[in-house]
């Protein structure tokens, strides 16, 4: 009786050995990992197949700095708004023009043909120049005589440049040409379409000599040569 209990007891026995070997196995692990030590296979593991954000944080990964990265929405509607822009010419009223300053002056008229108008004769003449843009000027004069004429061109003005260096200062001469209408005045009152080109001078920073060569298209065309001498001044 004695030895069949034996026999029966052996197999539980043996059963309890197993299961205690392999919790044993099992608390060593455990205790391994929470050592914070990896196992041969995790760490064959880790080194066979490597983290992908591990590599990318290491290697390609990078941080901006603090006020290197634009961020603001004006970057974005800076461009998109350029195109709109419009240039608008910069207008003042006897503003000095890149032939020289606005001016106001006395001269002299001498007649080259016709007959018609005081502009084909020897008279005084009041001249002036009223710049409204950098290329752009009003340059109204009188002709006094038996028939007052004025002469109202708007006029382009011009500047060259030394011929031997392009960096250098304008020349002191200021060629202009321009079209605009001849009033003559009197009995015989006309009007007529008025061609002009002539040259500015400025002698300093008070005074510009002017010479211009104009002619008025009336019945029969009048032609004078117009020189003078102008006191500039700034805009109003």
């Amino acid at each position: 009786m004695s030895l069949r209990t034996n026999l029966f007891c052996l197999p539980s026995l043996a059963t309890l050995a197993v299961i205690s070997s392999s919790l044993s196995a099992n608390a060593v692990t455990l205790e391994i990992q929470a050592s914070g030590e990896p196992t041969a296979n995790k760490a064959a593991e880790l080194q066979q197949f490597p983290s992908p954000t591990a590599e990318e944080i290491g290697d390609r990964t990078m941080i901006p700095v603090p006020g290197t990265v634009a961020t603001s929405s004006i970057m974005l509607t800076e461009d998109t708004e350029q195109p709109n822009q419009v240039a608008q010419a910069d207008v003042s009223l006897a503003r000095p023009t890149r032939g020289g300053s606005s001016y106001i002056g006395v001269g002299g008229n001498v007649g080259l043909s016709g007959g018609n108008s005081s502009l084909a004769d020897g008279n005084f003449t009041v001249i002036s120049k009223i710049g409204f843009t950098r290329s752009l000027s009003l340059r109204p004069s009188g002709i006094l005589g038996d028939n007052t004429t004025f002469l109202i061109p708007v006029t382009y003005d011009f500047s060259f440049q030394s011929l031997g260096d392009a960096f250098t200062e304008s020349l002191p001469i200021a060629p202009y040409v321009g079209v605009g209408v001849a009033l003559k005045t009197g009995d015989n009152s006309e009007t007529a379409v008025l061609v002009t080109g002539g040259v500015d001078i400025p002698l300093n920073n008070r005074f510009t000599a002017t010479a211009a060569v104009n002619a008025g298209f009336f019945d029969q065309t009048d032609v004078g040569l117009l020189v003078g001498v102008g006191y500039n001044f700034s805009g109003f």
